[in-house]
């Protein structure tokens, strides 16, 4: 399920304009009036995208997207603003910035924008992302809102192995298979890794009584 594209916009008119655009391109958009009412929504659920104003009432997209790069570096942000400068744009992108685009902009173009920024994020098959777990399979390295898992190999393979098989319901045998090369292992071993996942901070691997275990994001919103 694509994740919804997140706006941090305090001009009710433009997020209105922008949803309807969006709505009719089959874009999911989240939009939030407040920076706290945004970071509340990005705490619960990393988004693949965002669309930040700068000018706010209570604080500024600039320091939402120096944050934003500093715990979720692969999130793409789309800076939106009055302010129209080089000097503007160039600030923006030093920090971090994927793109700017100066208000007033044509909505047609915005939305071809966020359409590109959603292509590149589908097509990053070795950056994974599942609610605030975000897996790269260059760098064998797995982040939970932000902080690094200490993950060893077959943690990391059967954490892989869940998250590319998210709602599915996976047996033992199938996940022993597949992680570990063969089914007959002695089950607890499976046990024993996912308890160690969990008490890591992985809560979305449910367990499927009489048939083995399920990963499940949706809830994380």
């Amino acid at each position: 399920m694509e994740k919804p594209v997140y706006l941090l916009e305090d001009d009710e008119s433009i997020s209105e304009l922008i949803k309807c655009t969006f709505d009719i391109n089959g874009i999911s958009l989240k939009a939030y009036a407040s920076v706290k009412e945004f970071k509340a929504a990005f705490a619960a659920r990393v988004p693949s995208v965002v669309l930040l104003d700068i000018m706010l009432g209570d604080g500024d997209g600039i320091s939402v997207l120096k944050e934003i790069k500093e715990t979720q570096p692969q999130v793409i942000c789309i800076m939106l603003s009055a302010m129209g400068k080089e000097t503007d744009k160039v600030k923006c992108l030093n920090l971090g910035a994927d793109d700017y685009i100066t208000k007033p902009f044509g909505i047609l173009e915005l939305t071809a924008r966020v359409k590109v920024a959603l292509r590149r994020v589908s097509g990053k098959e070795s950056l994974l992302r599942r609610g605030d777990l975000a897996m790269n399979t260059d760098t064998m390295t797995v982040t939970l809102r932000g902080e690094k898992l200490d993950l060893n190999r077959k943690e990391f393979k059967l954490l892989h192995f869940f998250m590319i098989n998210e709602n599915k319901v996976l047996s033992r045998d199938e996940i022993l298979q597949e992680v570990w090369g063969f089914d007959e292992l002695e089950s607890r071993t499976l046990d024993n890794h996912i308890a160690r996942l969990r008490k890591l901070g992985v809560t979305y691997i449910e367990t499927v009584f009489g048939v083995g275990y399920k990963f499940s994001a949706e809830g994380a919103e």
